[in-house]
Formats: C-alpha cells, sequence, structure tokens
C-alpha cells in the first residue's frame, strides 16, 4: 500500500512551492471585503411576479369561460340539439326561396327577432357552465329552438299567404 502511495506522489506534479509574495495581503483583503452576490434585484423579481399572476389569472378565467352546450350534456341532448340546428336551416334555406322587395322588411324583422333568441341561447349556455340547476336551465335551452322555429314557422306561413293570396282563404276555412 505505501508503495502506491509513493509511486502516486512520485507521477503526479504537485505544487510544493512558496505562493508569489503578496499573496497573504491579497488573500486577507478578500475575507475582509466579500464580493456582492449578484441576486436579481427585488425590482425585477416583483415584475416576474406580476407576469406569472397575471398570467395565473388569464388561464384560469379562460378555462372558467368554456361555456357548455346542450350537445355536453348527454348524447341525447345532442341528438336534440341537432335536429334543431338542422332544422332552423332548412327553415333559413327556405325562407331565402321568398327574398325579395316586398318580403325583405318581413324576414328581416323576423331575422331580428331570431337573433334576439340566439342572444339569450348564448347567455344560457355561459349559465350552463355555472350554474347547479342545470335541469331548468336546458328546459330553458329546448323552448328557445323551438321559439326559433315558431318564428320561422309563422314566417313562411306569411311569406306563402302573400305569395298565394287564395291559398289564405283556404287556410283561414279549415282552422275554422
Amino acid at each position: 500500500m505505501e508503495d502506491k502511495l509513493h509511486q502516486f506522489f512520485k507521477e503526479n506534479d504537485f505544487d510544493v512551492f512558496e505562493p508569489h509574495q503578496g499573496h497573504l495581503e491579497r488573500f486577507q483583503r478578500k475575507l475582509e471585503n466579500p464580493k456582492r452576490n449578484k441576486k436579481p434585484s427585488i425590482f425585477w423579481m416583483s415584475i416576474a411576479a406580476s407576469i406569472v399572476l397575471m398570467l395565473g389569472f388569464y388561464l384560469g378565467n379562460y378555462q372558467q369561460q368554456k361555456t357548455y352546450t346542450l350537445a355536453d350534456v348527454s348524447p341525447k341532448m345532442a341528438e336534440a340539439q341537432n335536429f334543431f340546428v338542422t332544422t332552423l336551416n332548412q327553415e333559413l334555406k327556405e325562407v331565402e326561396q321568398f327574398r325579395s322587395l316586398e318580403t325583405e322588411t318581413i324576414i328581416e324583422d323576423s331575422l331580428n327577432e331570431i337573433e334576439e333568441l340566439e342572444d339569450q341561447y348564448n347567455s344560457l349556455e355561459k349559465e350552463l357552465s355555472k350554474k347547479e340547476n342545470k335541469r331548468q336551465i336546458i328546459r330553458e335551452m329546448i323552448q328557445n329552438y323551438q321559439q326559433r322555429l315558431d318564428v320561422l314557422e309563422r314566417l313562411l306561413l306569411q311569406l306563402e299567404q302573400l305569395q298565394n293570396p287564395a291559398k289564405l282563404e283556404l287556410l283561414d276555412d279549415e282552422i275554422i
């Protein structure tokens, strides 16, 4: 074991000489005047903390703003929503066939009414993600779809009556 130790010291060149002049004084000065640790200033730390905080609020708010539709509630509600949307689109296409200068005001009035109902529906979607009483909101959403269909059906009836006044008399006789 001693041979290995002696051999280790012979093979490696260790610095066994005296330090340069003034080494002790330089070392003492460094001990007395330690370097300032370069820490990030409080200013920059507060800016970084503010950015992280704002990002956290934004992400939290973004997740809360996710609105649920009827399709998100259940597969049956998805079918109902699909039915209403498809029916509304078909009836809107029918309405467009009647569009002319004479019917423009009637059509625009009805479309404005439908837009108001769509705005109400959007607010119901927001409520659906927040409220506990989801069944009541779902009923109101379905009623909203039905109201839009009713508006379109009344509009189509009016447009058909304007186009064929003779048909109006037949409809009146059947209703009574």
